[in-house]
Order: structure tokens, then C-alpha cells, then sequence
């Protein structure tokens, strides 16, 4: 009865470390772990001991005869991947990095931003005794888009803030929250109170079309409208136009997966979940029938990941269908593309709502006065550019009927005050995480944005290493003071209040909380501890 991996990963690599019989990869240091979108497990050599499910953060492994009907294929992908990849030269179990010698209190590190790149990068410190580290973050909340970007249907996803909670309880971890660096705190006040600083800020706004009508009523951020089902304290209280039958999404990468799930959800699953108590409304008064999500390139090219394409092909209740797939195109090449061909199979049912996946389609402008009344559309065709498949428009053009068209063609950073930055990557530019000796990047900010939550443990551990390194070899200059903020800042102690009011509500009601929408709900369920100044 071989275990089973059956979502996409932590990368926390604890399950590798349990295994007795090093029958999961790829293992940390092995090729292709760093951009891995799973792990895998071997069912020949799995022994059924179960250690790797109690391992397991996020319960992402279960025994293959208790998979739901949705998850039997992922006992296929396990399967699979042991096919083109053998491992019969399996490196070694995975070793723990060894801890670096610093004396007690003598390296203090301040972190900006408090999501999966940051917190990683605070455990990766964390591992070395002696080393003090402060996370803040602008928000009174931590763990980013952890909290309020990952999908509420996905409740197991969101499993990854035990190990944050982990994390945050190490001796010499400190929060610093509701805290913005620029605005309460300079860069240069952080380079006085601590040895060196790490930024993990992200990419905080969404990339443009750049076409015809972006800015009419009903042209929205899939980044926007994720940040209002999900509570964002900056999104919460959005209002968008769900009076219209079909619904567009430009991009198909897992968030535009995501928007396109939740849009045709039944909101009474949806009421057993976090999700904003105002978006719950919105959704339930919603017309939405169709969600139609559109792919410049072909099925081969689609940005998103197989456990999301499986994860949606196992709705129930909605149809998932695929149109565009090009003329030649192998339906076998790829466990992507044979999923796709099945969809692209399935024929509709009457009265179900429906999510199409159109490829080979690109827009050219949105129509409307004051508001989207249409999505002008183009075909396009195929082309090898220097070994980069791209997409040519035809010239024909199309008008889809929609009232909501979201953009979900990527994220991209801001500059951050007093660091360089490369407006073409949307990064800061770096030598393995170092831009200067006490000066550091990691997450988005550092390689731009890509990979999955536990793509940021591998990136975290290269910056800290050169971290370490310079200090080490005495490059990082000593504090000089501890320097005061210019607002309330929320401790650990404030966190655990909130999160402890937030999961109480949610126990009333059934649900795995109710998220407090605002900043002054937020400070008020802090009030149970004090705050502090530093």
C-alpha cells in the first residue's frame, strides 16, 4: 500500500528526512528539487510505514487506499515520475546544513515582510543559535499571501502556516507588525538597530495589458480581486460587478485556476471556509454561469501546475472543458497535456456552471463606455522563436459578452526605497541573495515571481548563506541603537490574539475561522496584550 503525494509541496523536505527507505525525490540537493512543483513517492520501494505522513506539515501524503475519486490520478503521477526519472543513482538521505558557529546575541537580523519567503528566511537563521531576528511586516497580520492569497477552497494548502507557527515560536524570533518600512521605520534605521537586513516584500502589484479600455469598471486585478475574497485589510470592502453570465480571465496560471474555481463554487461550500464574510455575499447574489480563462499559447505552454489542473478537473458540480488545441500537437507528450486532451473530450451538461479553458487566444481591447460590456478577441498562432515557443496574433478578432474581465498575466515588484532596481525584472539586482554586505533579498523581490510557496525554503537557505558568510568574515557592521517606530507595533504575543479571535469565530459558525477585514478589527482583537514600541 504505497503512500501517495497528492498536492503540490511545502518543500519543507521533512517527509525526505522521515523516509527510511529514501523512496521520496527529488530530495534537497538532487536536480530539479528547487523548482519541483511536487514531490513524489516511488511505490515500488515504499515500505507503508506511514512516517512521511506524520512528517507531513500540510497533509499532502496519504496511503492510496484512502484517495478520494478526485486524487486517484495523483497515484498515477506518483507512479509516472519514477518512469522517466529512475533515481537508481539516488544521492544520499537528505543532511541537515550544518549550524554555524555565532556567539549568543552577537548577529541580529531585521526581515521586511512576514510571508512564506520571509519566514523561511527566519527559520533558515533560526538554525544557527546565537542569531535574533525581527520580522515585520506592514500589515497587523503575518504569512502573506499564505493568509490572504492562497484560495480558501484549499483549506490544505493553507496548512503550511503550522509550520510558520513553528517557526515563530523559536527562542530569539521577534515580530515587529503593522510596522512599514518607509513610512514608520527607514532602511537606514534598520541598518543601525541590526547587523544586516533581509528583504522579502514580494511583488505586490499585478503586470499590465496594456490594451484599449484596462481602466473601464469591470477591468479588474485577479490580484485584487483574490485580495477581496480573501479579506485583504487593502482589498476587504471591493466591490465588483458579478451581475454578468460570463466572466473572462485573461492568463491561466494557478491564480487564474483559482479565481475561476471560486467564481462558480457553491457558495454554500464556500461558507465552510474562510473566505471574506463580504465576498460570501457578493458570490451568493452572483449571475455568473461561465468563466471562460484565455491562454496566448497552447496546452502545452499553460502556465499552470498539474495538481491545480487536477484539483480542477475533479469538480463535481462545474463543467471544465477545453477549446484551441492546436492542429499536430502530441495529446501524450506531457501529463499536462494528456489531462487537457481528456477534458478536451468531456462534453458539456445542461444547467451546470462551466469553466472553459480557451487557448491560443489573445485580447486586443476592452468595449464599454463607463463600464466592460465586451472582450475583443484575437486567434493566435504558433511560432519558435530562438527555442522560445510564442504566440502570433491572426489579425480575425471576436467580442465576448462579459461585464468582469480580471487580468492574470503575472505580479511584479515595487522599487524598494534606498535598494537598486531593475525595471525590467521588477527585482533587486543581487549575487546569490547579497546586494551589499548587511544588505539582502529573498522571495519574489530576489528572483521574480515565480515557483510555489516551497520554492522559497531552497531560495531563503542561499541567502542566509551568504549572509552567514559575511559575517563570518567580518563584513556586517554592529548595531548602534535600537531605534523606536512611529506607530503601534504588534508582537507575537498581539498575533496569537488575533489568531486565537479569528479561529473562536470560525468555531461558532463551523468554519476554520472568520478573518478580521480591517485594521481596526485587527488592533482591537490585539488589545488583549499590549503593545509595544521598538
Amino acid at each position: 500500500m504505497p503512500y501517495v503525494v497528492t498536492r503540490s509541496c511545502c518543500a519543507d523536505a521533512s517527509c525526505v528526512l522521515a523516509c527510511p527507505v529514501n523512496c521520496i525525490h527529488p530530495a534537497p540537493g538532487e536536480p530539479g528539487f528547487a523548482t519541483a512543483e511536487m514531490l513524489y513517492v516511488d511505490p515500488r520501494t515504499c515500505v507503508d510505514c506511514g512516517a512521511c505522513t506524520t512528517a507531513c506539515p500540510v497533509d499532502a501524503l496519504k496511503p492510496h487506499t484512502k484517495l478520494g475519486e478526485g486524487e486517484l490520478p495523483f497515484l498515477e503521477l506518483n507512479a509516472g515520475y519514477y518512469k522517466e526519472n529512475p533515481h537508481t543513482d539516488r544521492t544520499p538521505m537528505y543532511v541537515v546544513p550544518r549550524q554555524r558557529a555565532v556567539p549568543e546575541g552577537e548577529l541580529s537580523v531585521a526581515v521586511v515582510g512576514a510571508g512564506p519567503a520571509g519566514m523561511f528566511a527566519a527559520d533558515e537563521l533560526l538554525r544557527h543559535p546565537g542569531v535574533r531576528v525581527t520580522v515585520h511586516d506592514r500589515l497587523p497580520t503575518p504569512y502573506g499571501l499564505a493568509r490572504a492569497g492562497v484560495a480558501p477552497d484549499h483549506q490544505d494548502t493553507k496548512q503550511v502556516t503550522r509550520l510558520f507557527r513553528t517557526i515563530e515560536s523559536q527562542p530569539g524570533f521577534t515580530y515587529r507588525l503593522g510596522v512599514e518600512v518607509g513610512t514608520n521605520l527607514t532602511h537606514t534605521d534598520l541598518l543601525r538597530e541590526h547587523h544586516a537586513v533581509i528583504y522579502a516584500v514580494g511583488a505586490a502589484t499585478d503586470r499590465r495589458l496594456g490594451i484599449e479600455g484596462e481602466e473601464l469598471r469591470g477591468s479588474v486585478s485577479a490580484t485584487d480581486f483574490v485580495g477581496w475574497y480573501n479579506g485583504h485589510p487593502d482589498r476587504a470592502h471591493d466591490d465588483h460587478p458579478l451581475d454578468t453570465e460570463r466572466a473572462v480571465v485573461i492568463g491561466n496560471g494557478n491564480v487564474a485556476l483559482d479565481v475561476a474555481r471560486i467564481l462558480t463554487a457553491d457558495p454554500d461550500t464556500l461558507a465552510r471556509t474562510d473566505i471574506s464574510d463580504r465576498a460570501l455575499a457578493a458570490l451568493r447574489a452572483s449571475k455568473v454561469r461561465e468563466v471562460v480563462l484565455l491562454g496566448r499559447r497552447g496546452p502545452a505552454q499553460a502556465a499552470f501546475t498539474v495538481p491545480e489542473l487536477l484539483a480542477l478537473s475533479a469538480l463535481k458540480d462545474v463543467d471544465v472543458l477545453v477549446e484551441g488545441w492546436p492542429a499536430g500537437l502530441d495529446a501524450e507528450a506531457t501529463e499536462k497535456t494528456r489531462l487537457l486532451a481528456r477534458l478536451a473530450a468531456r462534453a458539456p451538461a445542461e444547467g451546470r456552471r462551466r469553466i472553459v479553458l480557451r487557448f491560443l487566444t489573445s485580447p486586443v481591447r476592452l468595449i464599454g463606455d463607463t463600464s466592460v460590456r465586451g472582450l475583443e478577441i484575437t486567434p493566435t498562432e504558433l511560432h519558435t522563436d530562438d527555442g522560445t515557443v510564442r504566440a502570433r496574433p491572426t489579425g480575425d478578432t471576436e467580442t465576448l459578452e462579459t461585464g468582469l474581465v480580471l487580468r492574470s498575466v503575472g505580479y511584479r515588484a515595487r522599487p524598494v526605497p534606498g535598494l537598486p532596481f531593475d525595471e525590467a525584472s521588477a527585482t533587486v539586482p543581487h549575487e546569490r541573495g547579497r546586494v551589499e554586505p548587511g544588505v539582502y533579498v529573498a522571495g519574489w523581490i530576489k528572483r521574480g515571481p515565480t515557483g510555489f510557496i516551497g520554492t522559497n525554503k531552497t531560495c531563503a537557505q542561499e541567502t542566509v548563506a551568504s549572509l552567514l558568510d559575511d559575517f563570518a568574515e567580518g563584513r556586517l557592521t554592529a548595531p548602534a541603537r535600537a531605534v523606536r517606530t512611529t506607530t503601534r507595533a504588534l508582537g507575537l504575543d498581539a498575533w496569537r490574539a488575533i489568531d486565537r479571535a479569528e479561529q473562536e469565530a470560525g468555531e461558532a459558525q463551523g468554519r476554520p475561522r472568520v478573518k478580521f477585514t480591517d485594521t481596526e478589527s485587527l488592533y482591537r482583537a490585539a488589545e488583549a496584550v499590549p503593545a509595544v514600541r521598538a
